[in-house]
């Protein structure tokens, strides 16, 4: 039974834009290698934090949004906490209402890309 899981995480502000990048499609990776499925992905960019941490006041912000096995989230985590180069992040599982409003979101913000090319 796969779940559906967010992931939001920080990567340290020292990085340039490949650097990060391959962060990124590093842990994109680690979730499609391991049975999870891909569902959305988001690109926050560089942004202040609302406190310090480890000394720096922003961070490049990422968001997944996946489904997979429940017992592999600890082994995610586990990357994420083995990589210097993540200072900070969450994964929290979505319940039916939280996927319901997550698919909305993205449907919005889809129309909203469409009519700006108009």
């Amino acid at each position: 039974m796969l779940n559906q899981y967010e992931t939001v995480f920080i990567c340290t502000p020292v990085l340039s834009e490949p650097q990060v990048k391959e962060a990124v499609k590093k842990f994109r990776d680690i979730i499609t290698e391991h049975g999870g499925e891909m569902l959305h992905e988001e690109d926050w960019g560089m942004k202040k934090l609302a406190y310090p941490i480890q000394k720096k006041s922003t961070g490049f912000y990422h968001m997944f949004e996946f489904k997979a096995d429940p017992v592999f989230i600890t082994k995610l985590e586990t990357d994420f906490r083995r990589d210097e180069r993540v200072i900070r992040f969450m994964t929290v599982r979505l319940d039916k209402y939280a996927v319901a409003y997550s698919e909305k979101r993205r449907k919005l913000q889809k129309e909203k890309t469409e009519k700006k090319e108009d």
